[in-house]
């Protein structure tokens, strides 16, 4: 039997400020996946992705990435092995031009130039955003600069790619570009979304957040459907299910 490529175990964090964040979050997702993790506000989503990319570690329990515990000693292969795609793509992208956004964890990674260039040239052209390599990112539209993120993360070649709300601010071209291309995608997908619908179109799996907690996984077309339960979790049913 395969292992789960990313596990969870009682994940709990609290920030700071004394804001509980997690509490006791535990999920399994296997090789070539793709899940939503839906919720409303404050739900957990952006704090879980941030421990599953190593940006922050668990306080208690544990996550195990090709089934090696994440830890401070080991962040550096975890991190090899999962690009995120930040909510804000000005988050993401602080060089001159995409090319250089790009080729950024390449460089870090200690890749041989050849490498670095060929990697650069398959993500954007992957993004579809070959025309672009010579801009500064500030030129680019709200559509234009998602893909320049996620072209970053596609550039570090990971098995997991963990997207934040990455269809907020695209217009429905653009949006449905990205739906096809994450269809399309053959590796782990983890994605934050209040887009149902997207979640819809891409996902085989839910994991809803209420407050630091799962309150549901499963199959996403049986939990988007369960109207009394995305109520009680400040949700509503995508379109295409009567929402």
């Amino acid at each position: 039997m395969n292992r789960p490529l990313v596990e969870a175990r009682d994940v709990h964090y609290v920030y700071p400020d004394g804001t509980p964040a997690l509490r006791g979050v535990s999920f399994d997702v296997a090789r070539g996946a793709a899940v939503a993790l839906i919720g409303g506000n404050g739900a957990g989503k952006s704090t879980l992705l941030l421990h599953l990319a190593g940006c922050l570690l668990p306080q208690h329990g544990e996550i195990r990435i090709a089934g090696t515990v994440l830890t401070r000693q080991t962040l550096p292969t975890a991190r090899r092995a999962v690009g995120m795609v930040f909510q804000d793509p000005d988050d993401q992208l602080f060089m001159p031009t995409v090319e250089e956004d790009v080729a950024f964890g390449p460089l870090n990674a200690g890749l041989p130039p050849d490498e670095i260039e060929r990697r650069v040239a398959a993500a954007l052209d992957r993004a579809g955003l070959a025309y672009a390599r010579q801009r500064p990112p500030y030129r680019l539209s709200a559509g234009e600069k998602r893909g320049a993120a996620i072209a970053t993360a596609l550039a570090l070649n990971p098995d997991i790619l963990v997207m934040d709300e990455p269809s907020s601010h695209l217009d429905p071209r653009a949006r449905r570009r990205l739906i096809e291309w994450l269809r399309a995608y053959d590796r782990t997908r983890i994605i934050a979304t209040h887009d149902l619908d997207l979640a819809l179109d891409v996902c085989g799996q839910i994991i809803l957040l209420n407050a630091g907690r799962i309150a549901a996984q499963g199959p996403t077309e049986r939990l988007l459907a369960d109207a009394a339960l995305l109520a009680e979790n400040g949700l509503e049913r995508p379109y295409r299910l009567g929402g």
